[in-house]
């Protein structure tokens, strides 16, 4: 087996983080658990070959979303075909766009992306 590593990120609702990453990402729901009470424990979502998982952040279980503790002090870097329509997404599905996605002179096509839920997106791709 080789090593993986899959981020899962803590939000403050899960329903609605399924929706914008499956709206602003493409991203498909392989699988989703909750508790009695309808809360979110576990989803796991797919973006191409890219797989990650999310919750509901639960208080009482130490799980803070960026919202509750002032911030995101993390980076996702997400490399896709196009960093332009993929940042133009997530912003028409509720993002913040913190800067602007451009050639850089390291020879990257980016920019950085705030989702509705706190976390912090650096979307890349090949420059123009």
């Amino acid at each position: 087996m080789n090593s993986q590593l899959h981020p899962k990120l803590l939000v403050s609702d899960a329903d609605a983080a399924i929706a914008f990453y499956n709206q602003a990402l493409g991203a498909k729901v392989n699988l989703r658990v909750a508790d009695d009470h309808g809360v979110v424990n576990h989803a796991e979502l797919a973006l191409d070959s890219v797989a990650f998982a999310l919750a509901q952040s639960v208080e009482e279980w130490g799980w803070s979303d960026p919202g509750s503790v002032g911030g995101s002090p993390v980076l996702i870097m997400l490399t896709v075909p196009d960093p332009d329509a993929t940042a133009d997404r997530m912003v028409q599905q509720g993002a913040e766009l913190v800067i602007p996605v451009d050639n850089r002179p390291y020879g990257k096509r980016q920019g950085r992306v705030e989702d509705p839920f706190g976390h912090l997106w650096v979307i890349s791709g090949e420059p123009r």
